[in-house]
């Protein structure tokens, strides 16, 4: 009787977990058919004035792209990286600091109708060994004009005392000649993140920029609550893009017991998660609160991963190889470029007929080489 008993228990318990499991799987079945795809939106609100998903697919491919280490390749926008969403793109200038291994590029979008500016992030040395030095990066100097504003030193420095920002501003104002009053949309991932916040607060608050939009992936925290409410009066249209449990937007560390001390991100926060299990799984893009650090987005799971860290929307972002800045230029792009006495790199030019006929010959070369 004994035995009877318990395997009639078992097999009530069986067919409990049953149902349950196709509950389960009728729920997200459910969820899938109204989603209507892959990617699932929960809005309580109407935030379509805040975050662009098509744009932010967009932006992430230039945040790539400026990782690439193919001067030519990149200039010509012939690179790897450098097609699907952003074919097309008109490269302006590309500034190489190689003093302090920094990159970026300015160029203009026909299909956005817009001035885009992309900077690379860190590269100099391993990921690792940059992800802990961000534990202990201090708020260590007043943001110049504003009262109590406090950022850290290196963020600031890497876009405004490097050979970066006058080569930006410069790209900017020769767009601006060319096609005219353009808005501008300014991107990177990781410390590219910090220097593109760093540079549309710039062009707001000292160039005097009219529509400025500032998409970040993977961004660490740059400055105070006070550094915040000035950023945020000055350039609300803002978002800043983070993944799953990537280690990078947490750092460094915001201490809630002392919100006037500490780093504090800057909204909006748009963060990518994913709900499901097995096969069943569905990217979610949770559009956070106005305080730039809300519980229930990624400050509600730990920041534990690099691998988060290096892929958003399914786009690879970092180097192709890491810990170094070695670069790559083909002698035929040698008359669009300029260096200064440390080696530094301008390659600039108007868009005409030459360089597409340089991009066909490149592209040519390439397509021998590889059927080598």
């Amino acid at each position: 009787m004994v035995c009877i008993r318990a395997l009639t228990v078992s097999i009530e318990h069986i067919r409990i977990m049953e149902r349950t499991r196709w509950l389960k799987v009728a729920v997200l079945l459910s969820l899938f058919a109204l989603s209507g795809g892959r990617e699932l939106k929960f809005k309580h609100k109407d935030h379509s004035h805040i975050y662009n998903h098509t744009l932010a697919t967009i932006l992430v491919e230039y945040a790539s792209a400026v990782y690439m280490s193919d001067l030519t390749e990149l200039f010509t926008w012939t690179c790897s990286r450098c097609d699907d969403l952003t074919e097309g793109f008109e490269v302006i200038e590309l500034i190489v600091d190689v003093t302090h291994c920094l990159q970026a590029f300015v160029g203009v979008a026909n299909d956005l109708n817009a001035i885009v500016i992309a900077f690379r992030g860190t590269q100099e040395r391993s990921i690792q060994n940059w992800i802990e030095d961000l534990y202990w990066k201090q708020l260590d100097l007043n943001y110049p004009g504003m009262p109590d504003a406090m950022v850290h030193r290196g963020f600031y420095y890497a876009y405004h005392n490097t050979t970066i920002r006058p080569g930006v501003l410069n790209a900017i104002e020769r767009a601006k000649e060319l096609y005219g009053d353009l808005d501008i949309m300014v991107t990177g991932h990781s410390m590219g993140g910090a220097m593109a916040a760093f540079c549309g607060l710039d062009l707001k608050v000292n160039h005097e920029a009219g529509n400025v939009q500032v998409v970040t992936f993977g961004q660490p925290r740059i400055g105070n609550s006070v550094f915040v409410s000035y950023y945020h009066q000055f350039v609300p249209n803002t978002v800043r893009i983070t993944n799953e449990h990537d280690i990078v937007p947490h750092l460094p560390p915001y201490y809630s017991y002392f919100p006037q001390k500490t780093y504090h991100h800057f909204p909006r926060e748009v963060w990518l998660y994913k709900i499901g299990f097995g096969s069943l799984v569905y990217r979610v893009e949770r559009i956070c609160d106005d305080t730039g650090e809300d519980p229930s987005c990624s400050r509600s799971v730990v920041g534990n991963s690099i691998s988060d860290h290096l892929e958003y929307f399914d786009v690879k972002l970092g180097g192709e190889t890491t810990g170094t800045c070695r670069i790559v230029m083909d002698p035929r792009v040698a008359m669009y470029s300029r260096r200064d006495l440390d080696g530094n790199i301008v390659l600039s030019r108007v868009p005409s007929s030459t360089i597409v006929k340089m991009k066909t010959n490149i592209t040519e070369a390439t397509l021998q080489r590889n059927s080598l």
